[in-house]
């Protein structure tokens, strides 16, 4: 079997080995980190050792780190009402699912903002229906994500955070797809708090955290015990937390390497362009993380596309890869204005530290052979 090409990173980027080995010995671990004898206290000591990695991705401090299932339940922690009435909730039309269901607001105490037509936060427009709801009383808390999963347009959060302060806000952003492919620094977001995932930074599915800016506070939504500070009950995922540090520590060493991943991508948008003139590369017109490329050719179907590129051996996405196995039509590029034809063909390359140009190459080859077939059906069926 020829070796596969895999292109889907912000899917979920493949364990690395320092982690698995990492994961492989927690699970070795025999404590229950809440217990007070040593073999407890050996599992409370790595918990601890790896979230001072996890605060350490995003410059926090290591007690400000809440651990989670994952970033949709981080999500869903961060976007509830503080204690007292008259809050509300404003979300960018291109937040990730699990942030669009609102979290624990109703329907009736939650907006959407847009975006401008390359994918970009609409603040003036954000400010506006902040400013109105002021003059009734709300407050807002707000959720603008760092970079576009899909686009992997890079937003403006800080300048965000001003806006919502003024206003008597909070902010919450996600940062899951921007962690590991671009520095983030908790002060210079100005964020509230911030989502972080694992397994999109080369960690263990299933662990994530929600972390605070100092003096921040966040309603539970697990209730029962005392563990994270009495902000998320249950016995931790030693394993996975263990993991996620390792992870961590290895994507903040990689930043390095980031502007060669963004060679490698401009590299694949230039044969894209080449094997399709009226390709349309998606926010190319702002900055983007480095790994990202989300592009469409009229006329060609997304799923036609990934399942031809899976039987040659390459794995890319969708839009966003969080719609069990689905192909749906993108909010996020309908939010941008696009045309729901050139939408519906539109796929999602994410690269990884250990993608190479072979890889593209290999993509350029099965993609170019794809267009041409689907244009000489068209051809036939015209």
């Amino acid at each position: 079997m020829n070796q596969r090409s895999y292109l889907d990173h912000n899917a979920t980027t493949p364990l690395r080995a320092e982690v698995r080995e990492a994961v492989v010995g927690a699970l070795a671990i025999p404590g229950n980190p809440s217990s007070v004898h040593e073999e407890g206290r050996t599992a409370r000591a790595a918990i601890e050792n790896a979230r001072a990695k996890v605060a350490n991705l995003v410059g926090a401090r290591p007690e400000d780190v809440i651990f989670t299932s994952g970033g949709t339940e981080a999500n869903a922690l961060a976007l509830a009402a503080p204690s007292g009435e008259g809050w509300h909730c404003y979300l960018s039309a291109i937040e990730h699912p699990s942030v669009l269901s609102g979290g624990r607001f109703d329907p009736e105490t939650t907006s959407i903002f847009p975006v401008i037509p390359d994918g970009v936060a609409d603040l003036a427009t954000l400010a506006k229906m902040l400013e109105k709801d002021k003059a009734g009383g709300a407050r807002p808390i707000v959720s603008l994500m760092v970079a576009n999963n899909e686009t992997g347009a890079i937003q403006p959060v800080p300048e965000a955070a001003e806006i919502v302060h003024e206003a008597g806000g909070i902010l919450h952003s996600d940062a899951v797809q921007a962690a590991g492919r671009m520095p983030l620094d908790l002060d210079e977001l100005g964020a509230d708090m911030v989502t972080l995932s694992a397994h999109k930074i080369g960690g263990p599915k299933g662990i994530g955290a929600l972390v605070l800016a100092e003096g921040s506070k966040v309603e539970p939504l697990i209730k029962g015990g005392g563990q994270e500070g009495r902000r998320r009950a249950g016995t931790e995922n030693v394993a996975g937390i263990i993991g996620f540090g390792v992870a961590a520590e290895l994507a903040v060493a990689d930043l390095t390497e980031v502007a060669a991943v963004a060679k490698i991508r401009d590299a694949l948008e230039d044969g894209v362009r080449a094997v399709a003139q009226d390709a349309v590369v998606f926010s190319s017109s702002v900055p983007r993380i480095p790994n990202t490329s989300c592009f469409a050719v009229s006329g060609a179907k997304a799923e036609t596309l990934v399942i031809g590129l899976d039987l040659a051996g390459i794995a890319v996405s969708a839009g966003s890869a969080c719609s069990s196995g689905k192909v749906e039509a993108s909010h996020v590029l309908a939010a941008m204005g696009v045309e729901p034809d050139m939408a519906q063909g539109a796929i999602r390359v994410s690269l990884g530290i250990g993608s190479e140009n072979t890889d593209i190459q290999s993509f350029l080859s099965a993609y170019e052979d794809l267009i041409k077939r689907l244009k000489r059906s068209a051809k036939v069926a015209a």
